[in-house]
């Protein structure tokens, strides 16, 4: 009973997510298929909801640019279909040919997957559901593009946090950062070889958590751009869009970390001792980043202590370790800089942090970094 119950609420958490999305759709679908009816006057506007959920889409962001594909996609499919159904008739390599030609003739227009995709599918139900007999092309064109327009009017009338989903894959990018900072730290401080495999596996799977957040923050500007009830959100999301491209830079950089630090413990090579300790506060510090992101509040703590990691990356950790640990310990100098940079630093301000490796080495230089 109580995974049951476990379960349940995190179904019904999930639908609660969705929530938007959902009455968005209904409500577009219904009223595109209203106003293609009873207003436009045409008898069967099936295009017209089926356009208006599309345009809406799965996703968020480029609904502008999706809906215009969308448009254009049932143009291509319902003219090609109109044309070739008339002169050779329905049946099995009659649909082959027009889903074909529909495709083809899509691609080279433009390879968005929309357009392709709605292009066959259009084609499709021209040449089986619906022969040219029934509704004219311009009939059907008219009912997408009626379907797209109330998608993104709906959108725009009723749309969603662009905070919450930002807030969402904020969490889980930073998180999966966090995890992988802490276990480098108990791989080498237990010389673990099993524990940095795993890590390091975890690890290569994270760039499909950073393309989703970018992906959220995309579908938020859009939002606060569109959207009338959210005009004063439009500068909610600049920590957020600050911080992506570190944060990118700073999980790139820990995958070749954990790597390094991999191949120390493989050749037995002697962790310098702070390491461990260093690796644990860069994972609080991406915590901190993750907290102060989340709450709009300018991110302080995170730069504080980015920083007193970076100023404890001398040179004398370099005499305790061999090549690989050597690398590690330049990764994480690197990190502390993306941190740094993800508070709002520039790359100047962020390197002035680190101490120099060398007696005649420039200040504010650019470290290596993979």
């Amino acid at each position: 009973m109580h995974r049951l119950r476990e379960e349940l609420t995190r179904r019904l958490r999930r639908l609660f997510r969705t929530g938007v999305p959902i009455l968005q759709c209904a409500i577009a679908a219904g009223l595109a298929w209203y106003l293609a009816k009873y207003v436009v006057g045409h008898p069967q506007p099936f295009f017209a909801p089926i356009a208006a959920v599309i345009s809406l889409g799965v996703g968020l962001g480029q609904r502008t640019r999706r809906t215009l594909e969308l448009v254009v996609g049932v143009s291509v499919g319902v003219g090609i279909g109109d044309i070739l159904i008339s002169f050779i008739g329905t049946g099995t390599w009659q649909i082959a040919l027009v889903v074909a030609l529909a495709m083809g003739t899509a691609v080279l227009l433009d390879s968005g997957s929309v357009i392709v995709l709605q292009a066959a599918s259009s084609s499709v139900l021209v040449a089986t559901l619906l022969p040219p007999a029934t509704a004219g092309g311009l009939t059907r064109m008219l009912d997408a593009a009626i379907g797209g327009l109330v998608g993104f009017v709906v959108a725009a009338l009723l749309p969603a946090n662009p905070l919450s989903v930002a807030h969402r894959n904020g969490r889980v990018v930073l998180g999966e950062l966090a995890d992988a900072l802490r276990g480098v730290a108990g791989a080498v401080s237990k010389q673990d070889i099993e524990a940095a495999v795993d890590v390091l596996a975890k690890a290569r799977k994270s760039q499909r958590s950073v393309e989703e957040f970018r992906a959220a923050l995309e579908a938020g500007r859009e939002i606060a751009r569109f959207a009338p009830i959210r005009w004063r959100r439009r500068h909610d999301l600049d920590h957020y869009e600050v911080a992506a491209d570190p944060v990118d830079r700073a999980l790139r950089n820990t995958r070749v970390l954990a790597r390094r630090a991999l191949s120390a413990l493989r050749e037995h090579e002697p962790v310098p001792r702070p390491l461990p300790g260093m690796l644990e506060e860069l994972a609080g510090a991406v915590t901190l980043l993750r907290d102060e992101l989340a709450s709009g509040a300018d991110p302080v703590q995170t730069r504080e202590a980015a920083r007193a990691v970076a100023q404890k990356t001398t040179v004398e950790m370099f005499s305790e370790g061999d090549f690989s640990m050597q690398v590690v310990v330049l990764q994480v100098r690197s990190i502390a800089v993306d941190l740094l940079q993800a508070t709002g630093l520039s790359r100047i301000e962020a390197n002035e942090a680190l101490p120099a490796l060398h007696p005649e080495e420039h200040r504010g230089t650019d470290e290596d970094e993979d």
